[in-house]
């Protein structure tokens, strides 16, 4: 066999167990949106996959270490994404603005993603990665520049991460709504356009700004967040 053969076949192999991979990380995403990591078998895993159940461990160690490249994979990235999009902004409230309505944009398009925001968020890892770590880092650069100016910024960060899930957790309502027959709700035709703007002009007004400046802000053009729903796995 020659090394150009040899190098096809390698390269072969690595395409293959990374889709093998992907699918079991997809596979987990769908499951794990519905109940916790220790209500989902490793079978039911792969058997979601269509992948033998050895090959799990080609890939993962445990459930528990799928579940933490499940959240790297899901949310990390999305979030190193915002950052990318937000760069070069000085005004925190411009970038938190953004975080909001991008986060609540990403759950009305993928259900699924934001019924496993909504299970992520009110665990202990909530404010220590992900999205929480960035909006609890945004909100205490704008306090450490008297960009915010709240009595309370504790409680503040935490209203603020509280409504980002109110607010997802709405889109999954108005999306259920509209797509079973007979329970479509008024507000779902306008949700995508107004209730991001409308979280993020909360969100800024729970942080201090002004609420006619919160609304300036919250309907600044919204850079965008390309490939968010098909990120790559390590």
């Amino acid at each position: 066999m020659n090394r150009v053969t040899e190098g096809r076949r390698q390269r072969r192999g690595t395409r293959r167990k990374q889709e093998t991979r992907t699918r079991l990380l997809h596979a987990a995403l769908a499951l794990l949106s519905e109940k916790s990591i220790e209500c989902v078998a490793i079978s039911e895993i792969t058997e979601a996959a269509d992948v033998g159940f050895g090959s799990f461990y080609n890939h993962f160690e445990s459930k528990e270490g799928l579940f933490a490249a499940l959240i790297d994979w899901a949310f990390e990235d999305f979030a190193d994404r915002l950052d990318g999009v937000a760069h070069g902004l000085s005004d925190p409230a411009e970038v938190i603005a953004i975080s909001v309505r991008h986060t609540l944009l990403r759950a009305q398009r993928e259900p699924v993603w934001g019924r496993l925001l909504m299970r992520e968020g009110i665990s202990t890892r909530a404010l220590t990665r992900g999205l929480g770590l960035r909006l609890l880092r945004d909100s205490k650069r704008g306090l450490a520049t008297r960009r915010f100016v709240v009595a309370d910024p504790l409680t503040s960060v935490l209203s603020v991460i509280g409504t980002v899930l109110a607010g997802v957790a709405a889109e999954l309502h108005f999306s259920t709504g509209a797509a079973t027959p007979g329970r479509g709700h008024p507000a779902a035709a306008v949700r995508v356009e107004r209730l991001a703007e409308r979280a993020a002009v909360f969100v800024l007004q729970a942080l201090g700004v002004k609420r006619a400046e919160a609304e300036r802000i919250a309907q600044l053009p919204l850079p965008t967040v390309t490939d968010v729903s098909t990120p790559t796995p390590a």
